[in-house]
């Protein structure tokens, strides 16, 4: 009770001073302390009304809120510039792997006849973010091991760069030898789905992976508690015997 009336405390002072415009906050900063006041007073909430043991139990879907916090620019900015050198990096190796000569100069990669940015739009942003929550749920329902946990949910940052670039690559060799409208067809614009679905087949094997280690791990610590039991049944038998 205690502790979730200081979390909404807290959540009421953080939400105060973020509406009240502090000199070193742009506005979207403010934005992003108010919606996590919001999440403070609502965790809060819940601890007040249903404890700690609860909170506890729930401790997942309550920080999975915390999603809902949109990322201030000065730390998306930072994220898309990260995927855009990414993606251009394995694009330009994916070129020179399928033998297609390219020169690359920042974001901007050359090919014969024709010359692709890489820009912020082409980051992959929102598919990343997908994929990571696609990731984070399938951490939660299937894996227990903290270190298996972080090294699927870290798998998230190459593959996404991974797929990015499988994608520049595809439609710069369609538009190239197939038809040159397939830089600004439906496939460019709504067909992110069809290289998202590529990064979850790219995933699929690790987490097949970490999964059925999960279930031998389980099987394992199972067997010595099943054959304590069995044991435990066993002994008043032997000892009718005895008698």
């Amino acid at each position: 009770m205690i502790a979730g009336i200081g979390t909404i405390l807290c959540g009421i002072a953080f939400y105060e001073i973020s509406i009240g415009g502090m000199a070193s906050w742009k506005g979207d900063e403010s934005l992003s302390a108010s919606a996590l006041a919001v999440l403070l007073i609502w965790v809060g909430g819940f601890v007040s009304i249903y404890g700690l043991t609860a909170a506890h139990a729930g401790a997942f879907p309550l920080l999975f809120l915390a999603l809902m916090i949109p990322l201030p620019d000065r730390f998306l900015n930072w994220t898309i510039e990260l995927l855009q050198r990414g993606s251009t990096e394995v694009s330009y190796l994916l070129f020179n792997l399928v033998g297609v000569p390219a020169l690359k100069q920042g974001f901007v990669i050359t090919v014969p006849g024709i010359s692709i940015e890489v820009a912020a739009e082409c980051s992959g942003i929102r598919s990343s973010l997908a994929l990571l929550i696609t990731c984070l749920l399938a951490a939660y329902l299937y894996l227990r091991t903290p270190w298996k946990i972080l090294v699927f949910i870290l798998l998230v940052i190459p593959l996404s760069v991974i797929k990015n670039g499988i994608r520049i690559v595809t439609l710069t060799l369609l538009s190239l030898y197939v038809d040159p409208r397939f830089l600004t067809g439906s496939l460019h614009r709504d067909g992110g789905f069809v290289f998202f679905l590529l990064a979850l087949l790219l995933l699929f094997p690790a987490f097949l992976l970490f999964e059925k280690s999960e279930r031998r791990d389980a099987s394992q610590v199972l067997e010595p508690v099943s054959r304590e039991v069995s044991n435990d049944q066993d002994a008043p038998s032997r000892l009718a015997r005895e008698e």
